[in-house]
């Protein structure tokens, strides 16, 4: 993996493990070698995981829509930055830029990018190891609720292992190299699905 798109929350949570953690995640990739794609931004969590990037000589590419980045929150630290039409450009991009993607603490805009990605790995549109560091627990229901929907039959057994859960980075790291893509839906015949 030599890019990880890295998504989580703009905001800066009261509890500093929060901004810690995120510093801790943009340092980790830096140090294995690892370029950061992340959200472009320059405030809470996605500011904190650049700043640990950069400040480990590591490769931190930014993608913001316009509306974001004329509103003075870009990163313009980044080693590239890239700022793009809308939410579904940006998505697309952090794809295309990426081997993978790894989600840590956030809100609805983090769960829409980790949903998505899920769920484009589901259909087929790519076969890239989708990661979610539950540090703190934070991801514990959430955890759950994907378990839920797999016993209920709502995801398919093939599709069960997309969402890679570790409580630490390097556990999450390890697990995701590891991946093996799954059989999409778009490769399945009616009977399977």
């Amino acid at each position: 993996m030599k890019r990880l798109a890295v998504y989580c929350g703009s905001a800066s949570p009261e509890d500093p493990r929060y901004l810690a953690l995120a510093r801790e995640v943009g340092a980790t990739l830096a140090e294995r070698g690892i370029g950061v794609v992340y959200g472009g931004g320059r405030l809470g969590l996605m500011g904190a995981v650049a700043s640990g990037a950069l400040e480990a000589g590591g490769e931190v590419i930014g993608v913001i829509p316009d509306a974001l980045a004329n509103s003075e929150v870009a990163n313009h630290d980044c080693t590239e930055l890239f700022t793009v039409s809308g939410m579904h450009e940006r998505k697309q991009r952090f794809t295309d830029l990426s081997d993978g993607f790894v989600t840590i603490p956030g809100g609805v805009g983090t769960m829409d990018e980790l949903w998505e990605a899920m769920s484009w790995a589901q259909l087929g549109y790519h076969t890239k190891p989708v990661g979610l560091l539950n540090a703190f627990g934070f991801y514990d229901h959430l955890i759950a609720f994907n378990d839920r929907m797999a016993e209920v039959g709502f995801v398919r057994p093939a599709h069960q292992g997309i969402l890679i859960a570790r409580e630490t980075m390097p556990d999450l790291l390890e697990a995701m190299s590891e991946y093996r893509p799954h059989t999409p839906i778009f490769a399945m015949k009616a009977s399977d699905l």
